[in-house]
């Protein structure tokens, strides 16, 4: 019997893979279309939390990071990256208000976050009036379909800007706002990103006039920065500074079916090994929910094959569309046969696209930069247990 060869023989795994060519492409394609569109490129690195790869992100074209907690940023600065958006509206008391207050006086940081309160803001301007310094504040606009954060567009826009206004220690900057709700369908994304931009573009406008010199409208989500870079594109929406898509980086089954990326633009896949192939339907794997995160993608249940014999998937096997990723235990998966007669061997390794890559990178301590199936380079995960 011949020996079966072993990919990336360096590795115990189970661990989580990022294809280097893969991602590299994502990058250099997103810093394309925001450079023709002439809109500035701030990635959300919630996805990937690293600092390596954020790195890569602002060499390609990108002029800073997006973090969702204070936790996030803190870990980002500490690795050298000096320009980033705080992106969840917080309140800053207790251990985030101590990290804020180390933030606002860190040389060289150039570090911007969002309210939808004046509580929220008034707690910002007594940790910045007390590090002597001013913290450059967001307003977040609710864009509507299922917006988690946000004030209405128009007059409460207005009102909590005056209000902003009067407060010692903030500079207000600018609105931001990130479309929720998307139609993963080209139409779809183009009705969300032009809905988008239109309310954007008239809160600017609105704020301009009523004396604001804000210098940042930002919008742009996995699923609809290509629309909105076609756009400004175009010569439409030039009151748009900035794009903060994150997903579409590193790619998953989530954004996949979302619109947001396509398969062959998913970077990251989980290694496995196949550990048991004593039953005739399925095989057993070494990874469970300590390694996928437990994502079963439950709200496209809907969409069509989203079930197999009842069966909801937690995954999808790189080249074996034969196996259906069915169940997850803490520690271990199963992977069922779909048609007869194609079993795994014992110990045969296998690729598998998670559902959520966000969940599987935050699981690990680091990840394996990969190319041409040998291992490139060891990338920590910069942001593990940072506030998350």
């Amino acid at each position: 019997m011949m020996e079966q060869k072993m990919p990336y023989p360096s590795l115990n795994t189970p661990a989580v893979l990022v294809d280097l060519d893969t991602l590299e492409a994502n990058i250099a394609w997103i810093s394309r279309l925001a450079r023709e569109a002439g809109l500035k490129l701030r990635p959300h690195v919630k996805i990937h939390e690293n600092a390596l790869i954020a790195k890569r992100q602002i060499a390609a074209g990108a002029c800073g990071i997006e973090v969702g907690v204070v936790e996030q940023a803190e870990a980002m600065s500490e690795q050298g990256i000096n320009d980033i958006i705080i992106a969840h509206p917080a309140y800053y008391v207790g251990a985030k208000g101590e990290i804020l207050a180390k933030l606002l006086k860190k040389p060289g940081l150039k570090l911007a976050m969002v309210v939808d309160m004046l509580e929220q803001a008034e707690v910002i301007s007594k940790l910045a009036r007390a590090a002597g310094q001013k913290a450059r504040l967001l307003i977040k606009i609710d864009l509507g379909r299922g917006s988690r954060f946000g004030v209405l567009p128009g007059q409460p826009v207005l009102e909590l800007a005056r209000r902003l206004g009067k407060l010692g220690g903030i500079e207000f900057i600018g609105i931001y706002a990130h479309e929720m709700g998307i139609k993963p369908t080209p139409e779809g994304k183009d009705e969300a990103a032009l809905g988008a931009a239109e309310i954007m573009a008239t809160n600017a406008g609105m704020l301009k006039k009523a004396g604001f010199g804000i210098e940042h409208v930002s919008v742009g989500a996995s699923s609809t920065f290509p629309s909105t870079c076609r756009f400004r594109k175009e010569g439409r929406f030039p009151e748009l500074t900035e794009i903060h898509p994150g997903a579409f980086y590193i790619g998953d089954l989530r954004y996949m079916k979302s619109g947001g990326n396509t398969r062959e633009a998913c970077a990251v896949t989980v290694l496995t090994s196949v550990m048991s192939t004593v039953h005739d339907d399925f095989a057993v794997i070494d990874a469970g929910f300590k390694t996928f995160g437990s994502d079963s993608l439950f709200d496209f249940r809907e969409s069509p094959d989203f079930w197999w014999q009842g069966r909801l998937s937690y995954g999808s096997v790189q080249g074996r569309p034969d196996l259906w990723f069915g169940r997850l235990s803490a520690e271990i998966g199963l992977l069922f046969y779909k048609e007869p007669g194609k079993k795994l061997r014992l110990g045969e390794r296998l690729e598998i696209v998670p559902n959520n890559a966000t969940l599987a990178i935050n699981i690990h301590d680091r990840i394996y930069g990969v190319r041409n199936g040998a291992v490139e380079e060891e990338i920590p995960v910069t942001g593990r247990g940072r506030g998350n």
